[in-house]
């Protein structure tokens, strides 16, 4: 393994890290109302070079299409959870259970990818 390839663990660490980053993201975009309050937005601007960095990080040993649909699905579903926490939106039970489901695939592509990982070292 070359040491400018992170393991696979700390590439879904910095997976994990840029969900979180871009759930800050989302919720300081809907915060600038437009990108006209300049403190969010410069807040959001922040956040959105941090998840572009991180989520880069992380893919350099997870596929992409398994890296991004994680990214997006922590993305989505901490920013629905987020948003009557910090604004004045709703978060009816449906909703609720459609982002349940939105997590649980989350980690069963975690688990795949593991899974995927052990059988490859398995036939080596």
């Amino acid at each position: 393994m070359s040491s400018n390839r992170p393991s696979t663990a700390n590439s879904w660490f910095m997976l994990l890290l840029a969900g979180v980053f871009e759930i800050g993201y989302a919720l300081a975009v809907g915060g600038s109302h437009g990108f006209t309050r300049l403190t969010w937005s410069l807040v959001a601007v922040v956040f959105f070079l941090l998840t572009l960095w991180a989520l880069s990080v992380g893919l350099r040993t997870i596929d992409v299409g398994t890296g991004y649909a994680v990214w997006a699905g922590i993305g989505a579903a901490g920013a629905a959870a987020l948003g009557p926490v910090f604004f004045d939106e709703s978060l009816t039970l449906a909703q609720s259970g459609w982002l349940g489901l939105i997590i649980a695939g989350v980690v069963w592509l975690k688990l795949a990818d593991r899974m995927r990982g052990a059988g490859e070292r398995a036939a080596a």
